[in-house]
């Protein structure tokens, strides 16, 4: 997979996540100014440098995998068959990770999927109000000039809990990608937790 660099748009953040898929060559994100935010003093003004890629799964509390179907326009977390984890399909991800100057704030993240050899990005957009997590077509920047609505950072779980891991919007303090249930699934949304707050619905095992 060729990585290409793209400009970096910022949104606006808002409450009451929704899930959406929208096929895009590329992302639309004009220039923007250096990567810092409000919700995150201390910040250092810096550009984003993609320092490498990891190829995980993302499991929840359950052992479920998160599963990225657009043709269904779902992203979920699912029990999934030996056979269906032998396919990756929609299911194996690149957790591209940024350079940072400021480890305590998490570490820069970016997620990216193959679904039927077309790669897939997740970013966060409002709509209507309501805060949105997509998946669209395109490539992963290898640079980020500004803040982006596709970076998260990275933070342990909990002190007593290294092997998982929770992921905050970087564009809103305190939302972060979570479950929740509707029906028989549990879709991949955003979730506002408070600080000093134990919620299993963030717990993420990349592997």
């Amino acid at each position: 997979m060729s990585y290409q660099e793209f400009p970096v748009c910022p949104v606006q953040p808002a409450s009451n996540p929704l899930l959406r898929f929208e096929g895009r060559s590329s992302p639309e994100m004009p220039p923007g100014a250096a990567f810092c935010t409000d919700q995150k003093p201390g910040l250092e003004c810096d550009a984003l440098c993609r320092e490498k890629v990891l190829h995980q799964v993302l499991r929840n509390v359950n052992s479920q995998l998160l599963v990225v179907r657009p043709d269904l326009n779902i992203a979920a977390f699912e029990d999934v068959t030996d056979q269906e984890m032998k396919s990756g399909n929609g299911m194996h991800f690149s957790v591209h990770c940024y350079k940072t100057t400021t480890p305590s704030a998490g570490l820069p993240v970016a997620f990216s999927v193959l679904v039927e050899d077309k790669s897939y990005y997740m970013c966060c957009e409002e709509e209507r109000g309501k805060m949105t997590v997509r998946f669209k077509e395109g490539e992963v920047p290898a640079e980020f000039p500004g803040e982006s609505n596709i970076i998260f950072f990275k933070t342990a779980f909990t002190r007593s809990c290294s092997r998982a891991f929770k992921f905050e919007y970087s564009l809103k303090q305190g939302m972060f990608l979570a479950f929740e249930q509707e029906g028989g699934l549990r879709k991949l949304i955003l979730k506002k937790v408070s600080r000093g707050e134990v919620d299993e619905t963030v717990k993420i095992y990349p592997a």
